[in-house]
């Protein structure tokens, strides 16, 4: 990866959470190295309530000296199937450490709505601009129906969502962002026919151990967010042993960071061209995402879907842009 070419314009969506909060310590690295333009985040509903996934968006900013991106707070979401997932990532999506930070200089009252600030940035920039979508899909979808065809003026829309040939992680068949808004999550695959999708069977691989934790850690070991990561993984450790995520190994999943890996080093990955779709009426299968495998013409095909991950290939780049930003953020 080098540094000569303009740099990649991201919308990250997002609903913090733990390895939300991991993804954008990535996207700030790749940003202080000159790699991507972080153009605002939006914030949704889903691991925690709009209000704290919008506090944990602007401490994580602050934390890394960029504090100056603009912030969406999640649209309501008045028919969601599940209240959150505090039960892996905290009651403020931070592992209880958001009072371990500065008090959030932003006021989600108010703060855009998220719909409208993608609406806003698409529209200036038409073409120009790759939405990462990690959390339910409640703001895209808003966005779409208030503006319709809006989604389609992203560069691309790449997201971290479903489960294909391996369970769910909440109920047997769905994956959280997906079964949290089937609704919306059905609007946005039907929006445009090249979304890339990251589901549960890929990024079920991906562990953050103590041991890459602790080569992290070595660069700056004193500082603010060096603590705040470690402090962060060791909670989102225990409760992701406590709740079986990793099969016993002594670290937690990092989903979403999976869609950076897609943009910057896409060597690591390998893709299947498909139709998704995502049940929305089953009794039991309701957020369920199914992809046709035949060996038929895909003329309907709407996604490439993440088949496989070189898992040594992604975690060496991953820790050291990670070591990157700790390195150069000293306090």
């Amino acid at each position: 990866m080098t540094g000569d070419r303009n740099p990649i314009k991201i919308i990250l969506d997002t609903d913090p959470g733990g390895d939300d909060i991991f993804a954008l310590f990535w996207i700030q690295s790749l940003v202080k190295q000159g790699f991507a333009e972080l153009v605002a985040i939006t914030t949704a509903e889903g691991n925690v309530p709009a209000k704290y996934t919008f506090n944990a968006a602007c401490q994580i900013l602050e934390l890394g000296d960029l504090e100056n991106i603009p912030v969406g707070r999640g649209v309501d979401v008045p028919h969601k199937r599940f209240n959150d997932a505090s039960h892996i990532h905290g009651p403020d999506g931070m592992g209880n450490l958001s009072r371990t930070l500065p008090e959030v200089r932003q006021s989600f009252t108010d703060a855009p709505l998220s719909d409208d600030l993608i609406i806003e940035k698409l529209q200036e920039q038409p073409g120009g601009i790759t939405i990462i979508a990690i959390a339910p899909l409640n703001n895209l979808a808003a966005a779409e129906a208030k503006s319709p065809g809006i989604l389609t003026l992203a560069r691309e829309i790449i997201i971290m969502g479903g489960a294909f040939h391996i369970p769910g992680n909440v109920t047997p068949y769905a994956e959280f962002n997906m079964a949290f808004n089937p609704q919306a999550a059905k609007r946005v695959f039907n929006s445009r026919n090249d979304l890339v999708i990251f589901p549960l069977d890929v990024t079920q691989k991906l562990v953050l151990t103590r041991n890459m934790m602790e080569q992290i850690v070595r660069v700056n070991p004193q500082g603010q967010l060096t603590q705040f990561m470690q402090e962060l993984a060791d909670f989102l450790t225990q409760t992701s042993l406590q709740h079986r995520e990793t099969k016993g190994e002594y670290g937690f999943l990092v989903h979403d960071a999976l869609t950076l890996a897609y943009l910057f080093y896409p060597e690591t990955l390998q893709f299947s061209r498909t139709r998704v779709s995502i049940e929305t009426k089953g009794e039991f299968t309701t957020g369920q995402t199914l992809m046709d495998i035949r060996h038929s013409l895909k003329e309907i095909a709407n996604a490439w879907v993440a088949v496989d991950v070189d898992v040594p290939g992604f975690f060496t780049c991953f820790l050291e842009d990670l070591k990157t930003l700790v390195g150069i953020t000293i306090d």
